[in-house]
């Protein structure tokens, strides 16, 4: 079952793609949080995706907001992945245990081996104020987590 909206969205300890310890707590209080799930580097609709929030990244990364993307790729996989498309936000590996993140949201695909197209908005508090899954081939709407961010 995917994380509801209202809930407290669960920690976690990912290394992102440059090797270095990333906790949601730590922007508790702090920041607001868009946890982006993917399911794999290098593929054409997270490309694209990925991509496309690398070209609007004002609007997701700033002094009060922090985006994440979480795959289930090796941190060495995600670091080659962002140096290849200039992807300056974190790339955060829920690789092992494999897809433990993914699950603890609800996004992980048992039988594909990988998290689904799930996207988070957390709020300071550590409480997830908005929320949209989509499945393996379906991108996600940008201008729908700005509109989320916004209403915070």
């Amino acid at each position: 079952m995917t994380i509801e909206v209202g809930s407290q969205a669960p920690d976690f300890q990912l290394k992102d793609n440059h090797g270095r310890t990333v906790r949601l707590s730590e922007f508790r209080g702090e920041k607001n949080v868009v946890l982006v799930f993917y399911p794999f580097a290098f593929t054409g609709v997270c490309t694209g995706e990925l991509c496309a929030l690398r070209d609007e990244l004002p609007r997701f990364e700033n002094e009060g907001t922090q985006l994440l993307a979480v795959s289930n790729d090796s941190i060495h996989t995600l670091r080659v992945f962002a140096e290849q498309e200039g992807l300056e936000y974190p790339l955060l590996s829920d690789f092992w245990p494999h897809g433990e993140t993914s699950r603890a949201y609800g996004v992980f695909d048992e039988d594909k081996g990988c998290a689904v197209r799930g996207t988070f908005v957390i709020d300071k508090a550590g409480t997830v104020r908005w929320s949209v899954v989509n499945g393996l081939p379906d991108a996600r709407d940008l201008n729908e987590y700005v509109k989320a961010l916004e209403a915070l």
